[in-house]
């Protein structure tokens, strides 16, 4: 019966709860990405919103969206600088406050990810996954996970992977609220934050 319950949660309650909460945070935000939108664009140029290929449910490709945070700049070479060196203080308060990663609640409304679940890993490393590894991919990636609250970028990415797939066998309502509240307290709390998006660890 638990495990019908979670099935029944996971299939259906969590989705509906993902649609009602991303339509409630793009309303209140809207002033945020607009003036976001607007200091990329005049800061950092354009395209304002940049797109990379993710692993996503069932291991399907999807384009994950966020706030452009570097700028183009090349050498005299013609080649890409390295990130660090085209990453701009507007960009690392972009990362550091995770307002890079608003574009994402429109992933959520289009049944792309979660608010929780595995944090979804480039696309190109899906090929590379062990049978066990593929489980993270039985349930949408999310924006926040049981990885995330378990110590971040501390974690070798077997055990990142490990709890990955512990969540996608356990997923519940109060697994996902006991997330989610976890990750405000380290949020607040700004623990090593570095120059990285916090979601992304």
């Amino acid at each position: 019966m638990k495990r019908e319950k979670r099935r029944i949660y996971g299939r259906y309650v969590k989705r509906f709860f993902d649609v009602v909460f991303a339509c409630i945070f793009l309303f209140l935000l809207s002033p945020v990405f607009l003036l976001t939108a607007l200091a990329v664009r005049i800061g950092l140029g354009s395209p304002v919103i940049f797109r990379q290929a993710r692993g996503g449910l069932g291991g399907c490709e999807f384009m994950i969206f966020k706030f452009r945070t570097m700028i183009d700049k090349r050498g005299d070479d013609g080649e890409v600088l390295p990130d660090t060196e085209r990453l701009t203080r507007f960009g690392r308060f972009l990362r550091r406050t995770s307002i890079d990663e608003l574009p994402q609640l429109v992933n959520i409304l289009r049944g792309e990810m979660s608010f929780v679940g595995p944090r979804p890993q480039l696309a190109e490393f899906l090929p590379h996954y062990t049978e066990d590894e593929k489980v993270r991919h039985n349930v949408r990636p999310g924006l926040t996970g049981l990885a995330q609250i378990s110590g971040r970028n501390s974690l070798p990415w077997k055990k990142r992977f490990e709890l990955d797939v512990e969540y996608s066998e356990k997923v519940s309502f109060f697994l996902d609220v006991k997330i989610i509240i976890m990750t405000l307290f380290s949020f607040c709390g700004k623990s090593d934050y570095g120059t990285e998006s916090f979601y992304d660890r």
